[in-house]
């Protein structure tokens, strides 16, 4: 009977392991078929798929391991598996109070178990700590599809300003975003245990997804709307403050969307000598919707403030087209209101430990943070580092400069050309006309009052200010705004522990030192994504960007300081995102060739080209609403601010700087080394770059998970925690 017993118990232990592994495998299996057979103009090569394949093996090897090792429920866990057994018994309504998120992730547990018994497969689910720790890793697979569909439609959303065709491939450097997305440590580590943070950045990407589908149309449909309402309460249902991703970054961006689908009618500008009038116009201007909305790759500090002005106007005088856009938003933000009254908080339990308090010092943390696991990606700061010590090594050097003697050609340097900021816009407008502008009646600098002269020369001030300010601000949030929490002090088996004891907790002195790191990494992160600028590439700005010469043209989108000098009396001609829906089906079919064309010949094309400001600062205040309030510097926090960022990154080529491209000087486009060259000259190196970075830092915080297990002693030798091993993690 004690064999039979053992037999059958060993039979079940493989029947778990079997459906573990199709729930795995199964979804990679089915990405691969979607990619291949309903998407044939994905444009990508076949090898690329394998991507799916990998990231299989990689998670269900780490699933395996951890249910070896740590068969129990660790840490969090003790609360959350316990709840979602209840909840796989019918249980609704007995609640740990030590729970402080919502129950979604239960709710998503007991999904399995209904399918499962759907196909007659009950008996091998049994909703034990195994069992439930496959969600998050099924999860991840759908996060990373959904991130793939994410970034496509990010590209088509920046290419239907300027084109008809319906979007339809799936980029290289889409597909490889998607992939390291689903690589980022936190999210690869907890995929393996039961937590709430894969299954919760899954929902929002996908109502993400939702939102990028609405603003690809003039005008939602009510079944749209519908589906939002149904996503955003499925977001609060995972995490409390998935609120702000919803409503406030996704509404905000819609809100956007409203006002720039007015699409006014261009107007000349007229010569205004005073301030007044050239504000009343610009306020004017703003109001009908054509608003100042540069791209991020050439918006400034005083960009960003005229941005947010003239988005403001358009919302408020366009009250009524705002609103039938976001009530959706609105409706889900009124449904949390009441339920932080009917709760009398935010948290669900634990509420004494979960006060919210102002922590700016969250703003400070965040972009240290993007900088480590995204280093690779800042591989373009290198650059000026390169440039300098090159020129320092070859200053030091006598005789001529080698030379190229291979068939490889590198691009001539095409000289300076007009920068963004120009020294004087009226001598601007003069060369963009051909002569000088007449004098008289058309305006002149003398004209105009001391105020717009003022105004005229103190954009030169405008970074000086701006860096001083951010310095300044810096150093007072450290000084009144750093704030320890006791949960981070007292377990050592967090990251964030050895962190805050080797830096923060060391010395005072230490924590100004840091606005150092602060500074630039917060600089760096930005300017990543902003994408490819002139700052870096001033020689090659059309390769830039597909679309740099015509913006370059017209730099400014109704900039309130722009003064109609000369003959030039439009300030811009900017284009208005394209209405699709009204595009002729001919219209369409040709973009859709031009754009096929185009990728084959350059899969990057389309990929380089960044979001506008309004997309930068919707971001900057939504992930700013999302951690100031929390007092504890808590890792997982910082995930959905990663992804959203990650997804904004635009490509980066390797011929874009003509620094790196000396650097390949004299190399055989024949060779190894040259046909590698070639290779990224095409592709983004950095996510290859990224990749490896991701995958190191993945395989030691496993390994340390896994094999250096410790027992948790008091400060006086007292054995913690009854004696159970307790293990390093995020």
């Amino acid at each position: 009977m004690a064999a039979n017993g053992a037999s059958e118990k060993l039979q079940a232990n493989i029947a778990q392991i079997g459906l573990r592994t199709w729930a795995v495998c199964a979804l990679p299996v089915a990405l691969v078929v979607h990619l291949a057979v309903f998407h044939k103009q994905a444009l990508i090569s076949r090898k690329w798929v394998l991507l799916p394949g990998f990231l299989a093996g990689a998670c269900l090897l780490w699933l395996r391991a951890i249910s070896q090792a740590v068969p129990e429920p660790y840490l969090d866990e003790v609360f959350h598996i316990p709840q979602a057994q209840k909840y796989c018994q019918g249980r609704f309504r007995e609640w740990d109070d030590k729970i402080t998120t919502p129950p979604g992730l239960y709710f998503f547990s007991v999904l399995l178990p209904q399918a499962a018994s759907k196909i007659g497969l009950l008996w091998v689910y049994s909703c034990d700590a195994a069992s439930l720790r496959v969600v998050n890793t099924v999860g991840l697979f759908v996060l990373a599809y959904l991130a793939l569909l994410c970034r496509r439609e990010i590209e088509a959303r920046i290419h239907q300003v300027r084109s008809p065709a319906l979007w339809k491939p799936f980029s290289e450097y889409a597909l490889h975003t998607s992939f390291n997305i689903a690589l980022f440590p936190l999210l690869f580590f907890f995929s393996g245990l039961y937590y709430t943070d894969v299954l919760s950045t899954a929902v929002v990407v996908g109502a993400f997804l939702n939102h990028l589908n609405r603003v690809g149309q003039d005008h939602s449909s009510i079944l749209s709307d519908l589906i939002s309402v149904a996503l955003g309460v499925l977001s609060l249902l995972m995490r409390q403050t998935n609120v702000f991703w919803f409503v406030v970054y996704m509404g905000g961006l819609e809100t956007v969307h409203a006002v720039k689908t007015l699409r006014p009618e261009r107007v000349d500008q007229p010569f205004m000598t005073t301030a007044w009038a050239q504000l009343k116009f610009f306020a004017w201007r703003y109001s009908v919707g054509d608003i100042h909305d540069p791209p991020l790759n050439q918006s400034w500090p005083d960009d960003m403030l005229f941005t947010t002005i003239s988005l403001v106007i358009a919302a408020i005088c366009n009250p009524v087209r705002v609103l039938r856009q976001i009530w959706p938003y609105v409706t889900v933000l009124i449904a949390f209101a009441s339920f932080v009254v009917w709760n009398g908080g935010v948290v669900l339990g634990d509420k004494s430990n979960h006060i919210a308090t102002i922590h700016v010092a969250q703003m400070l943390y965040i972009w240290p943070f993007f900088a480590f696991f995204s280093l690779p990606l800042l591989f373009p700061y290198a650059i000026p580092a390169v440039k300098i010590f090159r020129t320092l090594l070859c200053s030091k050097k006598s005789g001529p400069r080698f030379t190229n003697t291979s068939s490889t050609e590198i691009k001539p340097s095409r000289g300076p050309r007009s920068s963004k900021r120009p020294e004087s816009r009226k001598e601007v407008q003069a060369t963009e006309s051909g002569s000088r502008p007449p004098p008289g009646p058309t305006g002149s600098l003398s004209d105009v009052s001391t105020v717009l002269q003022i105004a005229e020369i103190s954009r030169l001030l405008v970074w000086p200010t701006y860096l001083l300010g951010t310095v300044v601000l810096s150093g007072l949030i450290v000084r009144y705004n750093t704030i320890v929490h006791p949960f981070t002090l007292a377990d050592n088996r967090h990251y964030m522990f050895y962190v805050f004891r080797y830096t923060i907790r060391r010395a005072a002195w230490i924590r100004y030192l840091l606005l150092v790191p602060y500074t630039i990494s917060r600089w760096m992160v930005w300017g990543t994504m902003a994408g490819c600028s002139e700052w870096f590439s001033p020689e090659y700005r059309d390769e830039c960007s597909a679309h740099y010469h015509a913006l370059r043209r017209a730099p400014f989108t109704n900039y309130p300081f722009w003064i109609a000098y000369g003959s030039k009396k439009r300030q811009t001609s900017a284009e208005y995102p394209e209405d699709i829906s009204q595009a002729l089906t001919e219209q369409t079919a040709a973009a859709n060739r031009e754009l096929s064309r185009s990728l084959s010949g350059d899969p990057l094309k389309y990929s380089t080209e960044p979001g506008a400001t309004s997309t930068g600062l919707i971001f900057l205040l939504t992930t700013t609403l999302s951690l100031v309030t929390a007092p504890l510097v808590e890792p997982r926090y910082f995930i959905i601010p990663w992804v959203m960022w990650r997804l904004q990154v635009p490509a980066w080529r390797l011929h874009d700087h003509s620094t790196v491209g000396r650097l390949f000087e004299g190399i055989s486009r024949d060779s190894y080394l040259g046909s590698v060259v070639g290779f990224f000259r095409h592709r983004d190196l950095r996510l290859f770059l990224e990749t490896a970075w991701l995958v190191a830092i993945n395989l030691v915080t496993c390994y340390v998970f896994l094999e250096k297990p410790y027992i948790w002693k008091a400060e006086d030798g007292t054995v913690l925690d009854d004696g159970r091993l307790q293990r390093f993690m995020w």
